[in-house]
């Protein structure tokens, strides 16, 4: 029975590693894509083309 319970420890642990990890990844990648959106490459592409 000892060994049943080590067992759903150990699991359950490793899950919520997993979980976290997982939370992390997506975050990182809604942060990143929100950056992306926020760069206005036309823009910048206007106003160096007016200096010349």
């Amino acid at each position: 029975m000892t060994d049943l319970w080590t067992g759903i420890v150990v699991g359950s642990f490793a899950l919520d590693i997993a979980a976290l990890m997982v939370i992390g990844h997506y975050r990182r990648e809604w942060t990143r894509q929100r950056l992306l959106r926020r760069m206005d490459h036309h823009h910048c592409w206007e106003v160096m083309r007016q200096r010349r």
